[in-house]
């Protein structure tokens, strides 16, 4: 029995790997993120599958399903939303799987970053302009260190790719305007790569203004 940590990618059913599809075929369960995956990925697989949204369960409820599968020896495919490496939220489960002596296995994803940057037809790094990029996020319930908090990283002007982040865009808009310039350009994109995937375009000036207009709360990346 073994547990495959799998990225989704973005939402774009094509732009999961064919690894990470192959793999979540080929698993009896399936542990998923809730609305963050595509359920057309999950309405291909076939019915015989036990598919158990995790969004709303603890840790020890997630455990138990595993313990479940692990008793009668079949795979756990376990999908996240992009790339397991950001924001992935995956260390706790295998720090779990590892006292219950489960084995598990990483399959990377395609980020919403790649695909923001794809939907927009743009390069994160130019020359002369931005040759760095740095992914973060505003600090709210999930705290960031204090040498990572945005009027920090705002000091270095480079490409900043900020996730979690849209609910609090008027701030995030505020803590950068102190190192780059007002007219700086910023773009949200709002489920990059899904159907209804929705890009808005400002400057830090008038960004926040034009998302909450358009009432995005979730799942939006800030560029």
């Amino acid at each position: 029995m073994k547990v495959y940590f799998i990225g989704a990618g973005p939402g774009d059913v094509e732009l999961m790997t064919i690894k990470g599809h192959r793999q979540l075929h080929a698993c009896s369960y399936v542990m998923h993120a809730g609305s963050l995956i595509n359920p057309e990925i999950l309405s291909a697989l076939p019915e015989s599958t036990q598919i158990h949204d995790t969004s709303k369960l603890n840790l020890e409820e997630q455990v138990a399903i595993y313990k479940e599968a692990q008793g009668v020896d079949q795979d756990v495919a376990r999908l996240q939303s992009g790339d397991l490496s950001i924001y992935g939220a995956i260390a706790e489960q295998m720090r779990a799987l590892d006292e219950i002596g489960i084995e598990y296995e990483v399959t990377p994803g395609v980020s919403s970053v790649a695909a923001s940057a794809a939907t927009l037809k743009s390069e994160l790094t130019l020359p002369e302009i931005s040759q760095t990029v740095i992914f973060s996020r505003i600090s709210g319930r999930t705290k960031v260190p204090p040498d990572e908090e945005l009027e920090k990283l705002a000091s270095h002007k480079c490409t900043l790719c900020l996730f979690l982040s849209i609910h609090k865009i008027k701030d995030v808009a505020k803590k950068l305007s102190i190192h780059y310039p007002i007219e700086t350009p910023v773009v949200v994109v709002y489920k990059g790569s899904w159907k209804d995937e929705k890009i808005i375009r400002g400057n830090l000036k008038t960004i926040a203004d034009k998302v909450e207009a358009e009432g995005i709360r979730l799942t939006a990346l800030i560029l």
